[in-house]
């Protein structure tokens, strides 16, 4: 059932008109991972390779997770299901939010073929109202701060754009205090041992 779900999710067009470059559905998907990575939408460079946050907020996650490219990419460890699965266009200040039309046809779904999730990070706005629905009128900053209360089930983070760089050089803590625990939570989850 779920290899047949993940094919339908990769030829979905169901939005498509909308889309300026096109539908190109970006997720990665087995029913044996551990970790679900909640985030917004493909960037551009993320459309243009197929390849989820294959950019430099990919990089910041995957230093921020412990991990490197092949551990990232290993399905069977790490899902990553954006909340719309295409490249959504630019807007005045960066990306479009993700189509609306992806969640309700797709999320359940999705959720309910991944029974063996045991951390759900959720990064941005609209996987934060999702996932933490009870907290979506917090502001970023208050939100993360309030880690403790979804751990370890759940974890916000601020997006790892680069355009959250000023964010993190105000709140240091966050690199300092939470990144350390997600690395270990994330090494204890995978079975992943120091050299």
């Amino acid at each position: 059932m779920s290899n047949k779900l993940f094919e339908q999710v990769s030829k979905c067009v169901i939005c498509e008109p909308e889309l300026p470059l096109g539908a190109r559905p970006v997720v990665q998907f087995n029913p044996r991972a551990r970790i679900l990575i909640a985030g917004q939408a493909p960037g551009i460079n993320v459309h243009k390779t197929g390849i989820p946050f294959n950019d430099a907020s990919g990089k910041r996650l995957r230093a921020w997770l412990g991990l490197n490219e092949a551990q990232f990419y290993d399905a069977s460890n790490i899902a990553i299901l954006p909340m719309g699965f295409c490249f959504p266009g630019k807007g005045k200040s960066g990306d479009l939010p993700p189509r609306k039309e992806c969640a309700p046809t797709w999320r359940a779904q999705l959720l309910a073929a991944l029974p063996n999730i045991k951390l759900t990070i959720v990064l941005g706005k609209y996987a934060q109202a999702y996932h933490l629905p009870q907290s979506k009128h917090l502001p970023l900053t208050e939100l993360v701060k309030s880690w403790r209360e979804y751990w370890p089930s759940h974890l916000p983070l601020p997006h790892p754009s680069p355009r959250n760089n000023i964010w993190l050089k105000k709140n240091p803590w966050f690199e300092q205090q939470v990144v350390p625990e997600l690395a270990v939570r994330i090494r204890t989850l995978l079975d992943i041992h120091n050299a």
